[in-house]
């Protein structure tokens, strides 16, 4: 199989299920926004994160995906042959900023981003989720989005706000 197909040259591309809508349409550019926070995540693998981080946040890409792929479906294709979101993923995020939270002193101010080069990546990253949120949320107006999905990016941000802090 070839990388390339040819078949998006003019300007269009396939969601899955076959439907074919112009590079900009309000899906692509939702699942193009959480491709691009995965990738912003996986940059903070790249630094010396602790392996239960590590773990955490290969989850946390996982889960991303499957956002995606949800996103990326046609209105006609069964949804349920994909992998979920689920309520167990988003607990498993607030229980995690819990644990991370209870660690730290408590905010007496507004932060500033910055300070070292996986602090940044952190805040890249929410800062990131928090367009693919509001990206997924105007889609929403137009097509039935999962609303699980948009309860887990926003906790996701909280979650990318606490690993910056931790």
């Amino acid at each position: 199989m070839k990388v390339y197909t040819k078949t998006g040259d003019k300007g269009e591309t396939s969601l899955i299920g076959g439907t074919r809508v112009v590079k900009f349409d309000d899906q692509i550019e939702t699942y193009g926004t959480l491709d691009e926070l995965n990738s912003f995540i996986g940059a903070i693998r790249d630094y010396k994160v602790d392996k239960e981080t590590e773990k955490t946040i290969i989850d946390i890409q996982n889960i991303i995906m499957n956002c995606s792929s949800l996103i990326a479906a046609d209105d006609d294709f069964d949804v349920s042959k994909l992998p979920q979101v689920t309520k167990e993923n988003i607990e498993f995020l607030e229980n995690e900023i819990d644990k991370i939270d209870n660690d730290l002193p408590q905010l007496t101010s507004f932060i500033l981003p910055g300070g070292s080069s996986v602090v940044t990546a952190c805040h890249i990253s929410r800062t990131v989720c928090r367009r693919a949120e509001r990206q997924a949320l105007y889609l929403s107006v137009n097509k039935e989005v999962n609303p699980l999905i948009l309860k887990y990016l926003n906790r996701l941000s909280d979650y990318l706000f606490v690993l910056a802090r931790k």
